[in-house]
């Protein structure tokens, strides 16, 4: 890697620069750069930092003694721990696998900030980035775009390759299944702020269920998981709806799990719908019924999309492409209480 960059007018800044700065050693600048695996994660990221802050940026490392590439792709998650992301991830890998290259996994954690730092410092070390449902800003994937091939995965992003889910299929045949169980009013226990699905899920929901003559409304933001459920669970409980759908299977899970320390019952009291189809939605009881999106398919068509791009070293295009999705009943679904 160069140990210089260009500053504000003829001044270099090097990596001595940057080293002073930060207090440590030159080789310690160079690795956070070159070998970011290799540099303990704070000080990795008090290094760029203060190259950032100094007007320092490093070339990329060269991808073999003859420019060749290194077969690695990233795939970024939100949260390791949704089961929804495994799904997505083995069906990326498989198809990734099948055209040789090796696959490094991501998990930023549901954090923005995180997330983008994370990339930034493994960009040098693979040939194209996967982000599963990326909650970082459309300029921040766009910086990206500009260093190595990019496909947004669960998120629709203009300028480069997005698989999505058909949402709407999938929110109106949950919702005609709650309708024929007598169900006129439905809440949406909301995820993440940051996150591209949680706006799509809610104006689906809003659009259609309003269609359909349903009151709608919305509890959140809500931590994707079941604490987020459990909390969502606490607002409901003032304002009750017969139905409620979660922004994902693990929102719905945590919900349910309050609806039963709460001395209610599912369905009885309230008829619950996840998204997702995750192995949570068979662990719980009753079964949960949920939006079902062909995660592993999702993974497949992104790795493809992917590959295609380094295969055919073309620009990126803004082609959108859309799996479909069904709605999964299950015993989480009964009856409207007489509150509707």
């Amino acid at each position: 890697m160069s140990d210089s960059s260009e500053s504000d007018g003829d001044r270099r800044v090097t990596i001595y620069d940057v080293a002073e700065a930060a207090g440590v050693a030159p080789s310690t600048v160079s690795r956070a750069f070159s070998r970011p695996g290799r540099v303990n994660a704070q000080t990795g990221q008090r290094i760029r930092e203060v190259a950032e802050a100094l007007g320092y940026r490093s070339k990329p490392v060269p991808r073999g003694e003859r420019g060749e590439a290194n077969h690695i792709l990233a795939f970024v998650v939100a949260d390791v721990t949704n089961p929804i992301y495994a799904q997505i991830m083995r069906g990326f890998q498989s198809e990734a696998m099948q055209h040789g290259y090796t696959v490094l996994l991501m998990d930023t954690q549901e954090d923005e900030v995180g997330e983008r730092q994370a990339v930034d410092a493994i960009l040098n070390m693979v040939d194209g980035v996967a982000l599963a449902s990326a909650r970082m800003s459309d300029s921040s994937i766009n910086q990206i775009v500009k260093v190595r091939p990019v496909v947004a995965a669960n998120r629709e992003m203009a300028g480069i390759p997005s698989v999505i889910t058909d949402t709407d299929r999938g929110v109106r045949q949950a919702l005609e299944e709650l309708a024929r169980f007598g169900h006129t009013r439905v809440t949406y226990l909301s995820g993440p702020t940051a996150s591209w699905a949680d706006g799509v899920r809610w104006r689906a929901i809003s659009t259609i269920g309003k269609e359909m003559g349903f009151q709608v409304r919305r509890i959140g933001p809500n931590a994707p998981s079941l604490e987020g459920g459990a909390e969502a669970g606490k607002q409901w409980f003032y304002q009750r709806t017969g139905a409620v759908i979660g922004f994902n299977d693990l929102v719905a899970v945590g919900f349910m799990k309050f609806v039963h320390r709460a001395g209610m019952t599912v369905p009885n009291d309230v008829s619950v719908v996840g998204v997702d189809n995750s192995i949570a939605a068979f662990l719980t009881t009753p079964t949960l019924a949920s939006i079902a999106p062909p995660a592993k398919m999702l993974g497949v068509r992104a790795a493809r999309a992917l590959i295609s791009q380094l295969k055919h070293r073309s620009a990126p295009s803004a082609e959108l492409i859309t799996v479909p999705t069904k709605f999964v009943t299950r015993d989480s679904i009964g009856p409207a209480p007489t509150l509707d």
